[in-house]
Protein backbone atom coordinates (compact mmCIF):
# COMPACT_ATOMS: atom_id res chain seq x y z
CA UNK A 1 0.00 0.00 0.00
CA UNK A 2 0.70 3.65 -0.75
CA UNK A 3 1.88 5.22 2.60
CA UNK A 4 -1.02 8.05 2.84
CA UNK A 5 -3.21 4.92 2.32
CA UNK A 6 -1.72 2.65 5.61
CA UNK A 7 -1.65 6.21 7.47
CA UNK A 8 -5.50 6.78 6.71
CA UNK A 9 -7.00 2.96 7.56
CA UNK A 10 -4.32 2.43 10.58
CA UNK A 11 -6.00 5.80 11.88
CA UNK A 12 -9.06 5.02 11.22
CA UNK A 13 -9.05 1.68 12.45
CA UNK A 14 -7.60 3.10 15.72
CA UNK A 15 -9.88 5.86 15.62
CA UNK A 16 -12.82 3.65 16.05
CA UNK A 17 -11.28 1.55 18.60
CA UNK A 18 -11.18 4.31 21.10
CA UNK A 19 -14.45 5.91 19.74
CA UNK A 20 -15.65 2.32 21.55
CA UNK A 21 -13.80 2.30 24.53
CA UNK A 22 -14.48 6.62 25.05
CA UNK A 23 -18.85 4.89 24.85
CA UNK A 24 -18.13 2.57 27.28
CA UNK A 25 -16.38 4.29 30.03
CA UNK A 26 -18.97 7.47 29.79
CA UNK A 27 -21.70 4.44 29.93
CA UNK A 28 -19.94 3.77 33.35
CA UNK A 29 -20.33 7.63 34.71
CA UNK A 30 -16.88 8.99 32.98
CA UNK A 31 -17.48 12.54 31.82
CA UNK A 32 -16.10 13.98 28.95
CA UNK A 33 -15.46 17.81 28.96
CA UNK A 34 -16.65 20.69 25.91
CA UNK A 35 -14.06 21.67 23.58
CA UNK A 36 -15.51 25.10 24.35
CA UNK A 37 -15.26 25.15 28.32
CA UNK A 38 -11.26 24.26 27.42
CA UNK A 39 -9.14 27.04 27.77
CA UNK A 40 -7.89 28.43 24.56
CA UNK A 41 -4.01 27.71 25.50
CA UNK A 42 -5.05 23.80 26.01
CA UNK A 43 -6.76 24.42 22.92
CA UNK A 44 -3.53 25.86 21.02
CA UNK A 45 -1.45 22.98 22.27
CA UNK A 46 -4.17 20.06 21.05
CA UNK A 47 -3.94 21.22 17.55
CA UNK A 48 -0.21 21.60 17.63
CA UNK A 49 -0.24 17.98 19.03
CA UNK A 50 -2.94 17.11 16.26
CA UNK A 51 -1.04 18.63 13.39
CA UNK A 52 2.75 16.91 14.51
CA UNK A 53 1.02 13.67 14.60
CA UNK A 54 -0.07 14.02 10.81
CA UNK A 55 3.26 14.94 9.77
CA UNK A 56 4.92 12.74 11.93
CA UNK A 57 3.12 9.11 10.51
CA UNK A 58 3.21 10.63 6.53
CA UNK A 59 7.26 11.49 7.36
CA UNK A 60 7.92 7.98 8.85
CA UNK A 61 5.74 5.89 6.46
CA UNK A 62 7.30 7.93 3.32
CA UNK A 63 10.52 7.41 4.92
CA UNK A 64 10.56 3.77 5.13
CA UNK A 65 9.32 3.66 1.41
CA UNK A 66 12.56 5.15 0.31
CA UNK A 67 15.50 4.20 2.34
CA UNK A 68 16.23 1.68 4.27
CA UNK A 69 14.01 0.98 7.20
CA UNK A 70 17.12 0.63 9.63
CA UNK A 71 18.30 3.47 8.39
CA UNK A 72 14.97 5.71 8.82
CA UNK A 73 14.34 3.98 12.25
CA UNK A 74 18.02 5.24 13.23
CA UNK A 75 17.22 8.65 12.22
CA UNK A 76 13.38 8.66 13.68
CA UNK A 77 14.77 7.45 17.20
CA UNK A 78 16.99 10.44 17.27
CA UNK A 79 13.92 12.38 19.08
CA UNK A 80 14.36 10.75 22.61
CA UNK A 81 17.66 12.74 23.04
CA UNK A 82 15.44 15.67 21.07
CA UNK A 83 12.92 15.69 23.49
CA UNK A 84 15.93 15.65 26.62
CA UNK A 85 17.17 18.44 24.77
CA UNK A 86 14.23 20.92 24.66
CA UNK A 87 13.31 20.03 28.46
CA UNK A 88 16.03 21.18 29.47
CA UNK A 89 16.28 24.48 27.42
CA UNK A 90 12.77 25.57 26.57
CA UNK A 91 11.41 23.77 30.08
CA UNK A 92 14.54 25.32 32.07
CA UNK A 93 13.83 21.29 33.73
CA UNK A 94 17.22 20.44 35.75
CA UNK A 95 18.62 17.07 33.68
CA UNK A 96 18.76 14.01 36.36
CA UNK A 97 21.92 12.26 35.95
CA UNK A 98 20.30 8.48 35.84
CA UNK A 99 18.33 9.75 33.30
CA UNK A 100 21.46 10.81 30.80
CA UNK A 101 22.51 7.32 31.58
CA UNK A 102 19.45 5.46 30.61
CA UNK A 103 19.43 7.89 27.26
CA UNK A 104 23.03 6.80 26.60
CA UNK A 105 21.98 2.71 27.19
CA UNK A 106 18.79 3.41 25.09
CA UNK A 107 20.26 5.02 22.11
CA UNK A 108 23.15 2.65 21.93
CA UNK A 109 21.04 -0.24 22.76
CA UNK A 110 18.20 0.86 20.17
CA UNK A 111 21.05 1.58 17.76
CA UNK A 112 22.95 -2.11 17.97
CA UNK A 113 18.87 -3.83 17.45
CA UNK A 114 17.99 -1.98 14.20
CA UNK A 115 21.78 -2.46 12.81
CA UNK A 116 21.58 -5.71 13.67
CA UNK A 117 19.02 -6.31 11.58
CA UNK A 118 21.19 -5.28 8.36
CA UNK A 119 22.00 -8.30 5.78
CA UNK A 120 25.54 -7.48 4.79
CA UNK A 121 24.91 -8.61 1.54
CA UNK A 122 21.89 -6.38 1.18
CA UNK A 123 23.63 -2.77 1.33
CA UNK A 124 21.87 0.43 1.90
CA UNK A 125 19.25 2.26 0.36
CA UNK A 126 19.54 6.33 0.63
CA UNK A 127 17.89 9.38 -0.40
CA UNK A 128 18.35 12.76 0.68
CA UNK A 129 14.50 13.43 1.04
CA UNK A 130 13.41 10.44 2.88
CA UNK A 131 16.36 10.76 5.40
CA UNK A 132 15.00 14.34 5.55
CA UNK A 133 11.49 12.97 6.65
CA UNK A 134 12.74 10.80 9.08
CA UNK A 135 14.40 13.55 10.78
CA UNK A 136 11.25 15.93 9.94
CA UNK A 137 9.32 12.49 12.00
CA UNK A 138 11.52 12.77 14.68
CA UNK A 139 10.90 16.72 15.20
CA UNK A 140 7.28 16.02 14.86
CA UNK A 141 7.26 13.49 17.21
CA UNK A 142 9.14 15.75 19.94
CA UNK A 143 6.68 18.45 19.19
CA UNK A 144 3.84 15.86 19.34
CA UNK A 145 5.16 14.89 22.80
CA UNK A 146 5.87 18.24 24.61
CA UNK A 147 2.70 19.44 24.09
CA UNK A 148 1.23 16.09 25.42
CA UNK A 149 0.73 17.99 28.91
CA UNK A 150 0.03 21.35 27.85
CA UNK A 151 -3.72 19.86 27.17
CA UNK A 152 -4.22 18.18 30.39
CA UNK A 153 -7.53 20.13 30.91
CA UNK A 154 -8.88 17.63 28.19
CA UNK A 155 -8.81 13.78 29.64
CA UNK A 156 -6.31 11.67 28.00
CA UNK A 157 -8.67 9.24 26.74
CA UNK A 158 -10.84 11.92 24.84
CA UNK A 159 -7.69 13.90 23.62
CA UNK A 160 -6.21 10.26 22.29
CA UNK A 161 -9.79 9.84 20.38
CA UNK A 162 -9.43 13.27 19.33
CA UNK A 163 -6.22 13.63 17.59
CA UNK A 164 -6.66 10.07 15.81
CA UNK A 165 -9.66 11.36 14.13
CA UNK A 166 -7.91 14.46 13.37
CA UNK A 167 -5.64 12.68 11.47
CA UNK A 168 -7.77 10.42 10.30
CA UNK A 169 -9.76 12.99 8.55
CA UNK A 170 -6.66 15.03 7.63
CA UNK A 171 -5.45 11.81 5.59
CA UNK A 172 -8.87 11.72 3.99
CA UNK A 173 -8.72 15.34 2.95
CA UNK A 174 -4.94 15.04 1.84
CA UNK A 175 -5.72 12.02 -0.20
CA UNK A 176 -8.83 14.20 -1.49
CA UNK A 177 -6.96 17.23 -3.19
CA UNK A 178 -3.75 15.29 -4.08
CA UNK A 179 -6.16 13.03 -6.38
CA UNK A 180 -4.91 10.06 -4.43
CA UNK A 181 -8.43 8.65 -3.52
CA UNK A 182 -7.33 5.15 -5.40
CA UNK A 183 -5.11 5.26 -2.19
CA UNK A 184 -7.57 4.85 0.49
CA UNK A 185 -9.57 2.12 -1.88
CA UNK A 186 -6.57 -0.14 -2.69
CA UNK A 187 -7.65 -2.90 0.40
CA UNK A 188 -11.40 -3.22 -1.80
CA UNK A 189 -9.31 -4.40 -4.68
CA UNK A 190 -6.51 -6.14 -2.28
CA UNK A 191 -8.57 -7.53 0.40
CA UNK A 192 -5.51 -9.57 1.65
CA UNK A 193 -4.71 -5.83 3.31
CA UNK A 194 -7.36 -5.94 5.49
CA UNK A 195 -5.51 -7.68 8.31
CA UNK A 196 -2.57 -6.21 7.97
CA UNK A 197 -4.34 -2.66 8.31
CA UNK A 198 -6.70 -4.39 11.39
CA UNK A 199 -3.71 -4.87 13.32
CA UNK A 200 -1.69 -1.56 12.66
CA UNK A 201 -5.07 -0.16 13.60
CA UNK A 202 -5.75 -1.86 16.11
CA UNK A 203 -2.39 -2.71 18.11
CA UNK A 204 0.09 -0.07 16.84
CA UNK A 205 -2.55 3.15 16.46
CA UNK A 206 -5.34 2.41 19.08
CA UNK A 207 -4.33 1.52 22.75
CA UNK A 208 -1.08 2.33 21.87
CA UNK A 209 -1.75 6.11 21.22
CA UNK A 210 -3.88 6.28 24.64
CA UNK A 211 -1.28 4.41 26.73
CA UNK A 212 1.95 6.82 25.35
CA UNK A 213 -0.58 9.96 26.19
CA UNK A 214 -0.87 8.49 29.43
CA UNK A 215 2.99 7.92 29.89
CA UNK A 216 3.26 11.09 28.97
CA UNK A 217 1.78 12.94 31.57
CA UNK A 218 1.71 10.50 34.35
CA UNK A 219 5.98 10.09 33.85
CA UNK A 220 7.09 12.88 31.68
CA UNK A 221 8.17 13.39 27.73
CA UNK A 222 12.34 12.22 28.90
CA UNK A 223 11.51 9.22 30.11
CA UNK A 224 8.27 8.03 28.11
CA UNK A 225 10.67 8.46 25.20
CA UNK A 226 13.51 7.02 26.88
CA UNK A 227 11.25 3.62 27.29
CA UNK A 228 9.92 4.07 24.11
CA UNK A 229 12.70 2.89 22.54
CA UNK A 230 11.74 -0.44 23.76
CA UNK A 231 9.53 -0.84 20.61
CA UNK A 232 12.16 -1.81 18.00
CA UNK A 233 13.67 -4.44 20.86
CA UNK A 234 9.94 -5.38 21.03
CA UNK A 235 9.41 -5.68 17.18
CA UNK A 236 12.86 -7.64 16.42
CA UNK A 237 11.90 -10.46 19.86
CA UNK A 238 8.31 -10.94 17.79
CA UNK A 239 10.35 -11.52 14.62
CA UNK A 240 12.23 -13.93 16.60
CA UNK A 241 8.95 -15.56 18.03
CA UNK A 242 6.62 -15.84 15.24
CA UNK A 243 8.83 -15.38 12.20
CA UNK A 244 11.66 -17.57 13.22
CA UNK A 245 14.02 -15.08 12.56
CA UNK A 246 17.95 -15.56 14.09
CA UNK A 247 18.66 -13.14 17.09
CA UNK A 248 22.63 -11.87 16.52
CA UNK A 249 24.69 -11.26 19.73
CA UNK A 250 24.97 -7.35 18.57
CA UNK A 251 21.09 -7.61 19.26
CA UNK A 252 20.74 -9.31 22.20
CA UNK A 253 23.22 -6.99 23.81
CA UNK A 254 21.17 -4.16 22.56
CA UNK A 255 18.10 -5.69 23.92
CA UNK A 256 19.58 -5.46 27.14
CA UNK A 257 21.50 -2.26 27.07
CA UNK A 258 17.45 -1.02 26.18
CA UNK A 259 16.05 -3.11 28.52
CA UNK A 260 18.99 -1.55 31.55
CA UNK A 261 17.69 1.66 30.29
CA UNK A 262 14.26 0.70 31.89
CA UNK A 263 15.68 -0.46 35.04
CA UNK A 264 17.95 3.18 35.67
CA UNK A 265 14.77 4.79 35.10
CA UNK A 266 12.94 3.48 37.84
CA UNK A 267 15.62 4.55 40.65
CA UNK A 268 16.11 7.69 39.60
CA UNK A 269 14.37 10.09 41.27
CA UNK A 270 11.23 12.72 39.40
CA UNK A 271 13.27 15.88 38.34
CA UNK A 272 12.96 19.00 40.15
CA UNK A 273 10.52 21.01 39.15
CA UNK A 274 8.15 17.93 37.27
CA UNK A 275 4.59 18.94 36.74
CA UNK A 276 2.19 16.49 38.60
CA UNK A 277 1.43 13.75 37.07
CA UNK A 278 -2.08 13.12 36.00
CA UNK A 279 -2.63 9.71 35.09
CA UNK A 280 -6.07 8.24 33.41
CA UNK A 281 -8.74 8.49 34.83
CA UNK A 282 -11.43 5.23 34.37
CA UNK A 283 -13.89 4.54 36.79
CA UNK A 284 -14.07 1.61 38.58
CA UNK A 285 -15.34 -1.55 37.14
CA UNK A 286 -18.73 -2.89 39.21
Amino acid sequence: MTPLGFATWRAFFGSALLTVFLFLIVRRGHTLVRLRDVPRRALVALAVAAASGIILNLGIFIAFGRITVALALLAFYTYPAIVAVVSIVVERRRPVRLEVVALVFALTGMSLVVLGQLEPGAGLVVDGLGLGLAFLAAVAQTVYMTAGRNYGAVPTEQAATFLLWVATLAFILIAVLTGSIDALTEPFRNPAAWPELLVAGLLGAGFPSLLFLVAIRFIGSVRTGILAMLEPVTGTLLAALILGETLGPVQLLGGVLVIAAGVILQAAPSPAGAPPNRPIQVPAPG
